[in-house]
């Protein structure tokens, strides 16, 4: 590490790793820790900084690399890059067809959990569901938010009674775990969906499959559709 600011990425916490660490290293290449044509710290040094294994940074290093804030020479190492002015920033603009990949993902799974839940939920079934609704409202800070949230929406899944519609949600549940907090983290366009979610709820709780599935679109096109203004 060269340069006076070599303030200390931070440490990782709990969780899915890779996203920590491409937002860590975000986050210190927005504050300049790094200038435009200056070599990062190699792997190992940035994994023992992290408390991370190596593989781990050369997965978020690759992310970055892919979002046009890094290039990486084999045989010479990685460099920072500098972004064009007055021109799109495509790490941003990256960053947010990724999210929008999540949210399309979430789309196909949850839509179908609806209708399914709607037919085949019982009404003593709901009270965890109903739970994490109110814990999701009152959430103060938003990693509460956004874990709350998602239980409520795992618990919709579940109700649909069918286990691999489950299994294939709790296998991308970190991945949208980590793309929905950077949205709440990164972005100001996050609407308001309290009503969304407790209209399907309701919807649920009445069997009725037709506005299930609309207040699970309300809700994921609502949030999906700043993702697709690029100007």
């Amino acid at each position: 590490m060269t340069g006076a600011n070599q303030g200390a990425v931070h440490r990782i916490n709990h969780g899915p790793i890779v996203p920590q660490i491409e937002q860590a290293l975000r986050e210190q290449l927005r504050e300049r820790r790094w200038a435009p044509g200056q070599k990062l710290p190699n792997e190992s040094a940035l994994a023992a900084e992290l408390g991370v294994g190596r593989s781990s940074v050369r997965e978020a290093v690759r992310l970055l690399a892919r979002d046009g804030l890094l290039e990486v020479r084999h045989g010479s190492g990685t460099f920072v890059l500098e972004q064009a002015k007055n021109e799109p920033d495509v790490g941003e603009l990256l960053r947010k067809a990724r999210l929008l990949e999540v949210y399309e993902v979430r789309r196909g799974i949850e839509v179908e959990a609806a209708r399914l839940a709607s037919a085949r939920a019982r009404p003593g079934e709901l009270g965890a569901v109903r739970d994490k609704l109110a814990e999701r409202n009152q959430a103060g800070d938003a990693a509460r938010y956004v874990d709350s949230d998602l239980e409520f929406h795992r618990g919709i899944v579940a109700l649909s009674g069918n286990a691999l519609l489950l299994g294939l949600y709790d296998a991308v549940l970190p991945t949208i775990r980590a793309a929905t907090l950077d949205r709440i983290t990164e972005d100001a366009d996050v609407p308001d969906t309290a009503c969304a979610h407790a209209d399907l709820l309701a919807a649920i709780e009445r069997g009725d499959a037709a506005a299930a599935i609309a207040a699970t679109l309300a809700n994921l096109d609502s949030i999906s559709s700043p993702l697709r203004e690029t100007g």
